[in-house]
């Protein structure tokens, strides 16, 4: 019987810890989760991207060999000329038209999440000249874009692309997925006793005007609740005459024989230690005013005692 008692004060205790602080735990947790989007959203890295970089010049090198009409010869392999120059070369001769290129490279960029601010120059290999070059900035109207339309002869080329700005790609934690979905779970749950405790907020019409103040708490005995701050504190029908009983001789002791009487025995039940425990549960329930103690006077009785 004893190790029920304790495990149904545990029980009590952690309800009025949950019904208490709520508000609390809902704000910190709807800061951290906010905190943690923005954190995750934010996240870039500025770590070596030259493998996403050569693999999106590489689609581009692709993609020209078969407006090319040829899907025999390779693409050599992209060569990392410096922190942020690639070079893209070719086994054969091939026409380049302008406008394919500017689109394949946007569009394979786009596709692989890296910058949007890039020099493109179209090298002829016979003699290093520069062919043809544009600069893009973010979008086609804001970038340098000469002679579109005008196609180059058929010709050994190979392609250097040079960013104009740091490479930073967004990481995405194969596990953040499974973060949010703890977090937001939390935060439903966390919502759903929220609710529930504001449906238990008081109005004026909701309870009798007939109720004893004890420190910070009211004392409504014809509901067989306390309410404190606004927030409902259910009572048993045992614990509601004890408090009762308190309530009637504050400050003042009142014997074991008397409460045990008057609330057990005088209704023909009476076992053991029920007094015991539940002057335990209603001191868990009066716990969070500090002013407001019931005291056990051994071998004696109980006080309440109520300070100013």
């Amino acid at each position: 019987m004893s190790i029920l008692v304790k495990c149904y004060e545990i029980v009590c205790y952690l309800q009025i810890i949950m019904n208490y602080y709520i508000k609390y735990l809902f704000k910190v947790l709807l800061i951290l989760g906010l905190f943690s989007c923005m954190f995750s959203c934010s996240t870039e890295s500025t770590e070596d991207s030259s493998g996403l970089v050569k693999v999106a010049l590489r689609n581009v090198g692709h993609h020209l060999l078969l407006i090319n009409h040829d899907s025999v010869s390779v693409v050599k392999p992209v060569k990392k000329l410096d922190e942020l120059k690639y070079q893209l070369s070719f086994e054969q001769q091939l026409i380049i038209n302008p406008d394919s290129l500017i689109t394949l490279v946007k569009n394979s960029f786009q596709k692989a999440n890296l910058p949007q601010h890039y020099l493109v120059e179209v090298i002829q290999c016979k003699d290093y000249e520069v062919a043809y070059s544009y600069q893009m900035n973010q979008n086609t109207e804001k970038g340098i874009i000469p002679c579109k339309g005008r196609p180059l002869n058929k010709a050994c080329y190979f392609i250097n692309v040079q960013f104009t700005k740091s490479i930073k790609v967004k990481k995405t934690d194969s596990y953040s997925w499974l973060i949010y979905v703890l977090l937001f779970g939390i935060l439903g749950v966390m919502l759903l006793f929220y609710f529930k405790r504001k449906a238990k907020i008081v109005s004026s019409d909701e309870y009798s005007e007939n109720y004893a103040t004890i420190g910070k708490y009211k004392f409504y005995p014809e509901q067989n609740i306390l309410i404190k701050e606004g927030v409902k504190i259910s009572l048993s029908k045992k614990e509601c005459e004890l408090l009762a009983i308190f309530i009637s001789k504050p400050n003042q002791i009142i014997k074991r024989d008397e409460l045990s009487k008057k609330v057990w025995e005088d209704n023909g039940v009476f076992v053991g230690r029920s007094l015991d425990t539940y002057i335990s549960k209603l001191r868990l329930k009066l716990k969070y005013d500090e002013s407001v103690k019931i005291i056990n006077i051994h071998g004696v009785g109980y006080k309440l005692e109520i300070s100013n």
